[in-house]
């Protein structure tokens, strides 16, 4: 009853509208009162159908539609009328009809609507996707904006590509969110630029961020605030009246400071104000003085071939000196190049790297000898020779020498001679020793046959290592002061002799210069010494032998690396022979007369380098700590584990009062993260 009803009334209301306005217009008369339009509880699916009969148009409808329809008004409607009267009420119902062809409509669920196909065009009341681009803001932060704003079914992405957003909802909330849009889409912030005659732009900066709490967390986004130290000036950008309100604030700063006077005392952090003050001398162009510096009232000239790099007020000329028995640095100059002058300073004065050089130090060498001999001796009894053959060699005893001491058996000073000679000969043998001896008649003879082998090897590894900072010479020596005769004078006849001695440093030198690149590789200026003794020159002198390996070299080697400065490899063979002419030729018996000998000597030596940045408390806590360790494991091995404790730990527990260095963790360690 109510679905037919609801057709009559619509039937008889387009009916009656036609000739309504017809009969106005013929009689001129205002207008027919309006037909009744009422709809209780009817319906939703049957009141589409109704309208889609007395307008002519097509409707699809989804099987999710459900619900009823209330409606009444008093005014007749045409038919664009009683469709947008339809689309009211679906969109009322959550619903939308989305467009799908010339007079034909899809009614579904406004939660789909966005993924649903549709025509080019579509009543206002429909669903509709439009690409908005953005100029001013970014595209995340307009689509969060918007997304509050849309309806149930509506979508916003943000496109950040093309910095955009694609919104799809109802027509006219689209309209509305365009022009929200492009109210927000608008910069009307002003950018001002003031420039500093007497203060620091960085410092100036850094006041009003923190007066009106910009750059942070949570701060002020309608100011910004930048300093540009080229031109000692500052960018605002924000509102125009907070923008006139901080111009006016910054000049105030700049000109009082103006009126704070012309001296200005710099306390340095890291830098050196001895190192740093003929550098800055040379800038201004006042004369360097040797780093002493010089007094207040001294007339700074510029000298010859020193260039004036900072150019001062005309008639003003800018002092700088060191304050004595203080890290800091006094300068008398105009504002401007004071202010120069500082910012020169901040620069230099951070906090420099150190580097480690860590050198090794390998020498293998291996010494092998052979010595076989023969020496034969006749005399008669008288003691004095007529014949013999003698092979001196380094501890080979002398036949003449043993011959002696064995013959003279008398007390005589020459006798005793003789036996203390032939006595010291063989404290000084080396390797075996074997004669026989005899007499016939009047004539007493001897033979000695001496055999030696010898191979000595040694393995000598050093390890010098030291720490300084970028740039820095330094030197480590790890050895003895040696006496070393450098002159000697006798006098006349002897009356007033005496000598001059030096001492030479002997042991492990280390001299470095390291220079840390842009690129992150350092350049060693380096010099790498190991010397020792080797013994006095012969037994009757006691001047000194000195074994010296020496490399002087510059190299470039990357953080970390090992590298080989220079090697020797070095090998020498030697054999010789000593015999009596003709009678050491002959096969066999040639031995009698003849002295061999055969020495190889080798040598390796090798040296490496390596260099290691540190460039902070971490990093040399990370170097220090693990040689810590190599020490105190070594003493607890030097005492077979009988104590607990390592005495280095109590001697930096009890006198430097604090704890062995700890190696610190790894990043990332102990956070869970692989």
């Amino acid at each position: 009853m109510i679905r037919r009803t609801t057709t009559l009334l619509l039937v008889v209301m387009l009916a009656l509208q036609p000739m309504h306005e017809a009969l106005a217009q013929a009689t001129g008369a205002a207008s027919t009162p309006p037909q009744a339009f009422n709809v209780r509880d009817a319906d939703l699916r049957a009141f589409i159908e109704d309208v889609a009969r007395a307008t002519g148009t097509t409707f699809i409808v989804d099987p999710r539609v459900q619900g009823t329809v209330n409606y009444s008004n008093d005014a007749p409607l045409s038919e664009s009328d009683l469709i947008g009267v339809l689309l009211t009420i679906l969109r009322a119902n959550g619903l939308v009809a989305v467009p799908a062809g010339p007079a034909t409509y899809r009614v579904v669920p406004d939660d789909t609507a966005a993924q649903q196909a549709r025509t080019a065009g579509g009543d206002a009341l429909g669903f509709a996707t439009e690409v908005i681009p953005l100029r001013q803001v970014d595209a995340r932060i307009a689509a969060e904006t918007v997304k509050p704003l849309v309806g149930r079914g509506g979508v916003v992405i943000a496109t950040p590509q093309g910095n955009s957003l694609l919104v799809a909802d109802y027509a006219d909330n689209l309209r509305r969110i365009r022009g929200l849009i492009a109210s927000i889409d608008s910069d009307r912030a002003t950018i001002d630029t003031v420039t500093l005659r007497n203060s620091s732009a960085s410092e100036i900066a850094a006041t009003v961020n923190g007066l009106f709490g910009t750059g942070g967390e949570g701060g002020n986004a309608a100011l910004s605030v930048l300093p540009v130290a080229s031109s000692n000036s500052i960018v605002v950008r924000g509102d125009p009246t907070l923008i006139q309100r901080v111009v006016q604030m910054i000049l105030e700063l700049d000109r009082r400071a103006e009126s704070t006077g012309d001296v200005h005392v710099m306390m340095l952090q890291h830098a050196s104000a001895e190192q740093l003050l003929p550098v800055l001398q040379q800038l201004v162009g006042q004369p360097s003085d040797g780093g002493a510096g010089t007094t207040a009232g001294a007339t700074a000239v510029p000298v010859d071939g020193q260039a004036q790099v900072i150019a001062a007020t005309p008639g003003k000329r800018p002092t700088i000196v060191r304050a004595p028995g203080q890290n800091a640095l006094i300068i008398n100059a105009d504002p401007e190049t004071q202010r120069t002058l500082v910012d020169v300073i901040k620069q230099l004065d951070v906090r420099r790297q150190q580097v480690l050089v860590e050198a090794i130090v390998v020498e293998i060498s291996d010494d092998a000898a052979r010595e076989l001999g023969v020496q034969i001796a006749a005399a008669n009894r008288d003691g004095v020779p007529f014949g013999t053959t003698q092979f001196r060699r380094e501890g080979v005893p002398g036949i003449t020498e043993l011959a002696a001491g064995a013959l003279l058996d008398e007390d005589s000073e020459l006798a005793e001679t003789a036996r203390r000679a032939a006595l010291q000969s063989l404290l000084g043998l080396t390797g075996g020793l074997a004669g026989i001896a005899g007499s016939a008649g009047d004539t007493l003879f001897g033979l000695v046959i001496n055999a030696a082998k010898s191979d000595t090897g040694s393995n000598l590894l050093s390890t010098p290592s030291i720490m300084t900072l970028d740039n820095e010479p330094a030197r480590i020596l790890v050895g003895q002061e040696v006496p070393v005769t450098s002159g000697e004078v006798l006098g006349d006849n002897n009356a007033n002799p005496f000598r001059t001695v030096e001492r030479q440093d002997v042991g492990i030198q280390l001299e470095v210069t390291p220079q840390i690149n842009a690129g992150g590789g350092i350049t060693l200026q380096l010099r790498q010494e190991v010397s020792s003794i080797a013994g006095p020159v012969s037994a009757d002198s006691d001047e000194l032998v000195l074994n010296k390996r020496e490399v002087e070299t510059r190299v470039l080697v990357d953080n970390g690396a090992i590298v080989v400065l220079g090697g020797l490899l070095d090998q020498a063979d030697r054999n010789s022979v000593d015999k009596v002419p003709l009678l050491g030729d002959i096969p066999l018996l040639g031995n009698l007369f003849r002295s061999s000998a055969r020495s190889r000597k080798k040598t390796n030596l090798m040296v490496f380098i390596r260099p290691t940045i540190v460039g902070g408390p971490a990093d040399a806590q990370r170097i220090t700590a693990p040689r810590y360790d190599y020490m105190r494991d070594a003493q607890l091995q030097l005492d077979d584990g009988k104590q607990r404790e390592a005495a280095l730990d109590v001697l930096v527990r009890d006198y430097l009062r604090t704890q062995p260095p700890v190696a610190p963790a790894a990043p990332g360690a102990g956070s869970g993260t692989p």
